[in-house]
């Protein structure tokens, strides 16, 4: 399990990072050959067709370090690809060094002999840069920064002071739009209880976990099996136990649309910035397959009990520009009920799941929230009056460079519950046995319920800031599995 560094941010979505000044000279009066000529290493996607909208896709592997700089304001400052890789960062202090990765090398090289401070060589980083860097030393989620003080030459790079800032001071009026796969072999794992097994598989024939598990192509499964609490004066023949897997494949869904704000800001003549549409969420497709034996010892309200957690940072490749999404996946089962029913059921369910939230001018930030899923009851028994409700569930976290701004809880759940009278008659004076009747009812219920929120930290896409956490709302179905009469 990956050791990451602790996070100075909130729990899951936004910030990243790093410089280069395409047209910066040591004087901001002179000019110089750096500020009339790109960055060598500067991809040709900063002479693009403005009008052409950002293909998204996964990053390649040899972008696992890459990092974008913009110059909003000045003239050819859109945003580009550059050969300055963040060396280092403090995010206590939000100092950050920057150095060259020599060309045909992998390695950043050195700047060169340190210059006292507040000074800076010619074409390097300055005041005003807007960087966006892939995870890097120091900044496990990614950087995303604006550039406010030049400190000076270390011989390790260019030492510079940096503030947080927005997408939109790197994406402007360019738009894109792409939904984007998790590589399941890309996720840290935390198993949170002994007998919780992961697999995964991905192209090439590149299978993990568990000898004879079968996982499709781009998903994570992860299997548990696990002893819980038997309710008090429940016979030994009614131990509890929950077991089953859940299996997801992740999807990153991200967009960004800067027309509509920077047509407002033209015929205004307003210097206003920030996209006029933006959206972030998780998506994919969900299977679970679990069973609830015993009499568990539930309370009436819900008992949660997490088994595993997941962390990856995927990189995604929005034009030039490395945008970090942190994606966190917490596995749990939760058990609700009144601790007297006795229960023996099992169920598959299929479907897939959606959880974010759009933007637009007028409506500001809307929550998206929709599944689909199908079920079939495996074996269903339930004994005693009584009730009890069961969920297998994952919530996810998505994040921009370490700001979390979308938090999803799916949860699908069984529940059973049982009504009766058990009556006994003895005639009086007599010797013979007592009549013994039982009568009543029982019944199994599949359901899924998807809830989450929206954060403030949302804003990190330029977008005004969300005064306060907005719900998702609860999406919430329940249909029959089996029932009968006692």
């Amino acid at each position: 399990m990956r050791k990451r560094p602790s996070r100075a941010l909130v729990p899951a979505l936004a910030a990243s990072a790093l410089f280069l000044a395409a047209g910066c000279s040591a004087d901001p009066g002179q000019s110089s050959a750096a500020a009339r000529t790109p960055d060598a290493g500067a991809s040709a996607t900063s002479t693009a067709n403005s009008d052409q909208p950002l293909a998204v896709a996964a990053a390649p592997a040899a972008a696992a370090t890459s990092t974008a700089v913009a110059r909003p304001g000045a003239a050819g400052g859109k945003a580009r690809k550059t050969s300055l890789k963040v060396k280092s960062y403090d995010s206590h202090t939000r100092r950050a060094v920057i150095s060259t990765v020599a060309k045909g090398t992998s390695s950043p090289s050195p700047t060169g002999t340190p210059t006292p401070a507040g000074t800076r060589a010619p074409g390097r980083t300055a005041v005003g840069d807007v960087i966006a860097s892939a995870p890097a030393p120091g900044a496990p989620d990614g950087l995303l920064a604006k550039v406010t003080k030049v400190i000076g030459e270390t011989a390790d790079g260019t030492e510079v002071q940096t503030a947080p800032t927005t997408l939109d001071t790197l994406l402007g009026g360019d738009d894109a739009k792409g939904t984007v796969p998790v590589d399941p072999a890309s996720f840290d794992v935390e198993r949170l209880l002994p007998d919780v097994k992961v697999s995964w598989a991905k192209t090439g024939d590149i299978h993990s976990g568990p000898e004879g598990t079968k996982v499709p192509l781009g998903s994570l499964r992860v299997d548990v099996a696990t002893k819980v609490a038997t309710a008090e004066g429940a016979p030994a023949s009614a131990d509890a136990s929950v077991s089953g897997f859940v299996q997801v494949k992740p999807e990153v869904d991200f967009s960004y649309g800067g027309g509509a704000s920077t047509a407002a800001t033209a015929s205004t003549g307003s210097t206003a910035s920030g996209p006029g549409a933006a959206s972030l969420g998780i998506s994919g497709d969900w299977t679970s397959q679990w069973a609830l034996k015993g009499r568990a010892g539930a309370t009436a309200k819900p008992v949660r009990l997490p088994f595993a957690k997941l962390h990856a940072d995927p990189v995604l490749q929005v034009g030039p520009i490395p945008v970090v999404v942190n994606l966190d996946l917490t596995c749990y089962f939760e058990i609700s009920g009144d601790g007297r029913v006795t229960v023996d059921v099992e169920q598959d369910l299929k479907g897939d799941f959606k959880a974010g939230g759009t933007f637009g001018t007028a409506a500001g930030w809307t929550p998206v929230n929709e599944s689909h899923m199908d079920s079939s009851p495996v074996r269903t028994s339930v004994t005693t009056a009584g009730s009890v409700k069961a969920a297998l569930g994952a919530q996810a976290t998505v994040g921009l460079y370490g700001a979390v701004g979308v938090t999803a809880d799916l949860a699908p759940y069984l529940r059973g519950e049982a009504a009766g009278t058990v009556t006994a008659t003895t005639p009086v004076g007599s010797g013979t046995k007592s009549d013994v009747a039982a009568s009543g009812s029982w019944a199994l219920y599949g359901g899924l319920d998807l809830s989450g929120t929206l954060q403030i930290q949302l804003a990190i896409f330029g977008t005004p800031v969300i005064q306060h956490a907005i719900p998702l709302g609860t999406l919430h179905r329940e249909w029959k599995l089996a029932d009968g009469k006692m």
